[in-house]
């Protein structure tokens, strides 16, 4: 028999869930309904008013969409290793215990933390080095996380220091040591950041804002934008309906889409 605290808990969590979870139906609903009853609808959404295809339809027909998701997964994808590659080489550097000037840039990094150049330095820097209107542009500037960064030197700096040795002893160089005992006793940790990295590159649509005007090179992330908050439709293809009405419901369809 479920005694009364049990009761009220449970009951709790359910309000709970139903809290967080309508949210969600309510936008798969309207993604279904016809704009007009959509827009003219008043309360609670517990179903489809009126169900039409017609918000997936201008979705599938967008010419954005494909290719912001193709660049959106050479960024994610691409990213993702360089940042996993930098971060190993560099947490590999300062959790040495041989180097004199690790504490000394640990220090440097860890300012960057707390400070940084700003958006037009940062902007200058990138136009300087030829990156805008590239991919390149959503990547390297961001090849390595400091907070990852240190995350991954306090993993390798809790392995034994008997493991390096040894390896030494049998001829292991620098390289060996980090891809071959280093990254491997790792693996739970890589895990983790692979995800953090990937993301953080997922999510991102201010700096492809900033650096990239060529369209074409939209990461999906942007196109989203110019449709949720934007209200942009222009790269909508044969619409039926008013395009303010079927904007309501095209909203609600790319976010299931996403």
């Amino acid at each position: 028999m479920i005694e009364e605290g049990n009761t009220s808990i449970i009951a709790h969590m359910l309000c709970l869930i139903a809290v967080m979870l309508y949210p969600m139906l309510h936008v798969l609903f309207a993604s279904f309904s016809k704009a007009s009853l959509l827009m003219a609808h008043t309360g609670l959404l517990f179903r489809p008013v009126g169900f039409s295809m017609a918000a997936y339809q201008a979705v599938i027909e967008n010419p954005m969409i494909p290719s912001g998701y193709l660049n959106t997964l050479v960024v994610v994808i691409v990213g993702t290793a360089i940042n996993i590659i930098m971060s190993s080489c560099g947490a590999y550097y300062l959790s040495r215990r041989d180097q004199a000037a690790g504490k000394l840039v640990s220090l440097f990094i860890i300012f960057t933390m707390f400070f940084s150049g700003g958006m037009i330095p940062s902007y200058l820097n990138v136009d300087s080095l030829g990156l805008t209107d590239s991919l390149f542009a959503l990547i390297i500037p961001g090849a390595i996380n400091t907070f990852y960064l240190l995350i991954l030197r306090t993993s390798f700096m809790s392995l034994p220091e008997s493991l390096e040795e040894s390896a030494k002893l049998d001829g292991a160089g620098h390289f060996t040591i980090l891809f071959r005992i280093y990254l491997p006793l790792s693996k739970a940790v890589l895990a983790v950041l692979v995800l953090y990295y990937g993301v953080d590159h997922w999510n991102a649509w201010f700096n492809a804002m900033l650096y990239i005007r060529d369209r074409d090179l939209y990461p999906l992330q942007l196109i989203l934008r110019e449709i949720l908050i934007a209200n942009d439709m222009s790269q909508m293809l044969n619409v039926s309906a008013d395009v303010e009405q079927i904007s309501e419901t095209v909203k609600h369809a790319v976010i299931i889409a996403w």
